[in-house]
């Protein structure tokens, strides 16, 4: 029989197996399109009347039930980052409010180019995956990563789709393929995808992606994660880096049919170097110092 959200006190509704789930990994269900009011069984203390009816009408792209109770464990959300100070990013607080005080974990990927209908279910099952490999989240403080010097889930060395050796669980090892494939037939101008990441003392990690498309013209993508309450498995930063390599895969398969925004690549540099000079901002410095040099 599947628990009711009083069993044991908690304020989440259990989602039943019924068939409507996308995929079961690990002991976990995965289900998608849940309404936050879908989950939360009443108003908890301290949630405003007017942040409840905002927050329960957000949309969750995925929810992560445990397989046995149904009870949800972590919510996925993908979009576009909301302007500073406009509605959407309004309702995203109270979202985010409302999934603290029901103690539902969140994780947040923002991204021009990621979707949850393209890539969202590729994603839930990598951070599934990275969880039960990695055990217990670090324990960071404010200047520590956390990360000790065993081999992570990412760095996990095995035999790439193209034949080569190297870290199978780099989502962005296929965008790296497709870019040495694209140089070789003359779409490129170079192949390698660079990239960079960094966390802001906020809780937020970034990671920027890009490709010479023509000479001195850059294909660049960028994705932003933020871990409410929530731990990827991973350190989220190199993640959100290897999402931004995705993106730009995605964006690489259109270059026969249509021509993309590129930024010159003296304009990247003068960006890169921009994000330098915030380093006291960020988690452990800015680690990119080679990709500032003319």
């Amino acid at each position: 029989m599947t628990r009711t959200a009083t069993d044991d006190g908690s304020r989440l509704r259990p989602l039943p197996v019924d068939g409507g789930a996308l995929s079961t990994r690990a002991g976990q269900v995965v289900h998608a399109g849940r309404r936050l009011g879908d989950l939360v069984t009443r108003r908890p203390e301290g949630i405003t009347g007017h942040q409840w009816s905002s927050a329960t009408r957000e949309e969750l792209d995925h929810v992560v039930c445990a397989a046995d109770t149904g009870r949800p464990l972590f919510a996925v959300v993908f979009g576009a980052p909301a302007p500073a100070g406009s509605a959407a990013q309004r309702a995203e607080r109270m979202r985010d409010a409302v999934c603290a005080a029901v103690d539902l974990p969140v994780l947040r990927i923002e991204s021009a180019t990621v979707r949850a209908a393209a890539h969202g279910l590729r994603i839930v099952g990598y951070v599934i995956d990275a969880r039960a490999y990695a055990g217990p989240g670090p324990s960071a403080g404010p200047d520590d990563d956390g990360y000790d010097t065993a081999v992570g889930f990412r760095d996990i060395v095995g035999r790439l789709p193209d034949g080569r050796t190297g870290p199978v669980n780099d989502l962005g090892a296929l965008a790296r393929a497709a870019a040495v494939e694209a140089y070789v037939s003359r779409r490129l101008a170079d192949p390698i995808v660079r990239g960079l990441h960094v966390r802001w003392r906020d809780g937020a990690a970034e990671g920027w992606s890009w490709v010479e498309v023509r000479p001195g013209r850059c294909l660049v993508e960028r994705v932003t994660i933020r871990e409410h309450r929530f731990w990827c498995g991973v350190d989220a930063a190199r993640l959100a880096e290897d999402l931004a390599a995705v993106a730009v895969g995605d964006r690489l398969r259109a270059l026969e049919t249509e021509e993309p925004a590129l930024v010159d690549r003296a304009e990247l540099r003068r960006e890169i170097r921009g994000l330098r000079a915030r380093r006291d901002e960020l988690v452990g410095g800015f680690a990119f110092d080679h990709l500032c040099a003319d």
